[in-house]
């Protein structure tokens, strides 16, 4: 542990650099190490990462190393072996002449400089140390195995034991060849990269006389790796196996789960296989039930949307709603909700599929339609379980949604999903679904609709003048707000759009992350009255406009104005 004159002293100087406040500075002075600070300050939001970094290397004198996107060549990382890299966290990142020059997260590690100094004298070199950040030391440390690299090493290997065979058609058993160990690790390694890249999705697809791999990172798919074809079924055997699926079934989809624990995080791959003509193709959707969840601030809500959101979701019974597409946050929203719910004094209980995160204090349960718990059974036993917050992950029938809505007219506040375009599609749809209007207007509290867009990369940003006709469209929306309803800094009359140019960063593409732009409807009493009376509903909007609240595309336009998303992300995500 950090001696406590130094943890003292160097949040005094946070302090002092106007980086935290005294009565913040105050609830850390405990802190282990600079790692365990860096982890802590995530999860406050107080302070990021890099500006941590910038101080610490201030305090100790050292220069700050920013490797947040910095490519090191693989002769230049190599030079601290992998192993001692990971147990000193110290990281080779440049080499000048006869001098290695190395990041620490720990400068006071007096071991880790030990060890780093007597690697550089048997090298017959120096070493100049310098400070990052736990962040960014774990993005360049990722680059010790490049996942080109690394699969060529195993496909090398696997060649050698069996691409003749299946080139003559004498192939051997599937269980063996999955079995084998340059397969085995290649799907390791197609993991583990999938992860470090922020992918939500790995699609492992036969195309002509080649396999793809690709991966869907901030919403978009990027082919990753093209593999020969003979290591396919292989490849796909070893995924079954590890997910406990039939391999000598090929005929049905099947679906299964894997769970695997890379960089001390408990990873869920939920896998699934589609029989293709004379071969199959595989998705694995990535769910980090480890990872912190996020609030409704880092997910993008803010001003009236966040105001509304958070209003209702302290009611005491109720219906909370959101609505979207596969894909568009809608879970991750509801488990920020949770999170301000989560309280001693109240019994959370969840139905989901599956589990997404991992939320302490809250009851979650995870349906198996193979044993008859499905979201209609399941919920009809956590009633009996005396909640008094439900979340169901979905209203996919109307015998859930009946037993959704008697769940929040009997005292209970539910929290749910729906497959709808807007928010206002909401309410047909669960009339579509045999739910009484009369109900649905004593029970509906708040209707969120959402997508995810991605965020503009702050570094790279520059602004840009987009073309009249866009420019035109975009006046045209915003013109429908009125006035005294604009988030303030917005002006129609100087409007400055943003675009990314693409740097080490963001990997060239000018946006990193995603965020959500949302449409919420607040379920006044004159919109129960419409709801209530079956007619005009189509007023609703009318209603909604003249609340001051913000269409999908409005919320999207204005976070493009305000240099967080670019405005063709907007028009690319909201077109009908």
């Amino acid at each position: 542990m950090l001696r406590q004159d130094i943890r003292k002293k160097f949040l005094d100087l946070l302090v002092k650099e106007k980086k935290l406040s005294s009565e913040q500075a105050k609830t850390l002075i405990d802190f282990e190490s600079f790692s365990a600070l860096e982890d802590n300050l995530k999860k406050t939001g107080w302070l990021k990462a890099e500006d941590l970094a910038r101080v610490k290397a201030k305090y100790f004198k050292l220069p700050y190393i920013d490797l947040l996107g910095e490519k090191i060549k693989p002769e230049i990382i190599n030079q601290i072996p992998k192993a001692l890299a990971e147990n000193y966290q110290a990281i080779t990142y440049n080499k000048d002449g006869k001098k290695l020059q190395v990041a620490l997260i720990e400068p006071t590690d007096l071991k880790a400089r030990e060890a780093v100094e007597y690697l550089a004298r048997e090298k017959n070199l120096k070493v100049d140390f310098g400070v990052s950040s736990k962040e960014a030391f774990t993005e360049a440390f990722n680059q010790y195995s490049a996942l080109k690299r690394e699969v060529e090493e195993y496909l090398g290997v696997a060649e050698k034991k069996f691409s003749q065979a299946a080139k003559a058609e004498k192939l051997e058993k599937t269980e063996d060849l999955a079995s084998s160990a340059p397969i085995a690790k290649m799907v390791s390694v197609i993991l583990r990269h999938a992860v470090d890249e922020r992918a939500s999705d790995i699609h492992i697809e036969p195309v002509m006389n080649q396999t793809r791999v690709r991966y869907r990172i901030d919403g978009i798919m990027k082919t990753s790796l093209v593999l020969p074809k003979y290591v396919h079924s292989a490849i796909v055997s070893r995924i079954k196996v590890m997910a406990k699926l039939k391999i000598d079934e090929i005929r049905v989809p099947q679906d299964g789960r894997i769970r695997l624990q890379i960089a001390g995080n408990d990873i869920d791959f939920r896998v699934s296989t589609l029989p293709l003509y004379k071969n199959e193709k595989v998705v694995m959707r990535i769910l980090d039930s480890s990872g912190d969840i996020l609030t409704l601030e880092d997910l993008g809500f803010d001003g009236r949307n966040l105001e509304i959101i958070k209003s209702n979701i302290e009611k005491p019974h109720g219906m909370f709603l959101v609505t979207g597409p596969t894909g568009s946050g809608k879970t991750t929203t509801l488990y920020a909700n949770l999170q301000i719910l989560n309280k001693e004094g109240v019994n959370i209980v969840t139905l989901e599929d599956p589990v997404e995160y991992y939320l302490k204090g809250v009851n979650q349960s995870q349906i198996n339609p193979d044993v008859g718990l499905t979201f209609t059974s399941g919920l009809r036993s956590i009633l009996r379980q005396d909640p008094d917050i439900i979340l169901v992950g979905e209203i996919r029938d109307g015998e859930t949604a009946d037993l959704a809505v008697h769940a929040a007219l009997t005292g209970h506040l539910m929290l749910s999903t729906l497959h709808t375009n807007d928010a206002f599609g909401a309410i047909p749809r669960l009339v579509d679904l045999k739910v009484e209007p009369f109900l649905l207007a004593s029970t509906l509290n708040v209707i969120i609709a959402q997508r995810l867009v991605r965020k503009l990369c702050q570094d790279c940003k520059k602004t840009v003048v987009i073309p009249d006709n866009l420019q035109s469209e975009v006046q045209e929306e915003l013109s429908q707000i009125k006035p005294e309803n604009l988030p303030k800094g917005v002006d129609l009359n100087k409007m400055v759009f943003w675009k990314g140019q693409g740097c080490k960063k963001c990997g060239g593409s000018g946006y990193r992350g995603r965020l959500a732009i949302a449409e919420v409807l607040p379920i006044s009493d004159e919109v129960k009255d419409i709801i209530a009376s079956k007619n005009d509903w189509h007023k609703i909007k009318d209603i909604f406009t003249n609340l001051g609240m913000l269409t999908l595309k409005q919320d999207g336009i204005i976070k493009a104005l305000k240099g967080v998303t670019t405005i063709e992300e907007i028009m690319r995500v909201t077109k009908e």
